[in-house]
């Protein structure tokens, strides 16, 4: 199994669970956070601000093995011309702590 986690601009979400849904992943952990990149320039009411902090939203899934090409595939396609990043980490466990099933099971 593996954990895909995207790191995405909020308004790419639905992008993201375009993609998961079309695999039928439906399970995800979506977080808000702020990415650092010293440097970034936005726009705000005509004037030019360097901002050191995005909001960015991690959607995290776990997965079969063999669904993470196709997965990555789609996510990449999906957003085409957005600002963001796909992780692809192992997994060695999953618990589902009420029922006790591990494995696939528990996903």
């Amino acid at each position: 199994m593996k954990i895909v986690t995207a790191l995405v601009r909020p308004h790419a979400l639905d992008a993201v669970r375009q993609a998961l849904e079309r695999h039928a992943v439906l399970g995800m952990t979506i977080t808000e956070v702020e990415s650092c990149e010293p440097g970034h320039v936005e726009i705000h009411k005509g004037a030019r601000i360097e901002v050191d902090l995005v909001p960015r939203l991690r959607v995290e899934t776990v997965v079969d093995d063999e669904l993470v090409d196709r997965l990555l595939d789609q996510l990449e396609a999906n957003l085409a011309g957005a600002d963001g990043q796909l992780w692809v980490r192992h997994v060695d466990l999953v618990l589902r702590v009420r029922t006790g099933e591990r494995g696939q099971d528990a996903v």
